[in-house]
């Protein structure tokens, strides 16, 4: 059984976000939410909040919060804010503020 949490429109480039990502695939939730706390990432918060709430979702659907750990983490890239900054002689350059989609799916561990 999983549980899954996303978060929508965060105001992080992708490529930022994925960098704090990579991390903590397939591991434990304990052990990622410690790697979480001392990132020096301004997308660690972010990624710690989307975690907590996967790990809520899956304690509503009677699922064991110890044995958890992330199956799946994977960002995606959301819609770019346009923005227009003068220049020099009357010109003008486009400034692409970028967007992200965060997933984190959360399973338990089976016993073998």
């Amino acid at each position: 059984m999983e549980a899954k949490s996303t978060a929508k429109y965060v105001r992080t480039a992708p490529r930022k976000m994925r960098l704090v990502t990579d991390m903590i695939r397939g591991r434990n939730v304990e052990e990622a939410k410690n790697m979480l706390r001392f990132t020096p990432k301004r997308a660690a918060k972010l990624v710690a909040k989307v975690l907590k709430t996967a790990v809520a979702n899956a304690e509503s659907n009677n699922m064991s919060g110890e044995d958890l750990f992330i199956s799946s983490i994977y960002v995606d890239q959301g819609p770019t804010l346009k923005r227009w900054r003068a220049r020099a002689m009357g010109r003008a350059v486009m400034i692409r503020k970028k967007t992200s989609h965060l997933t984190i799916v959360v399973k338990e561990r089976e016993e073998e």
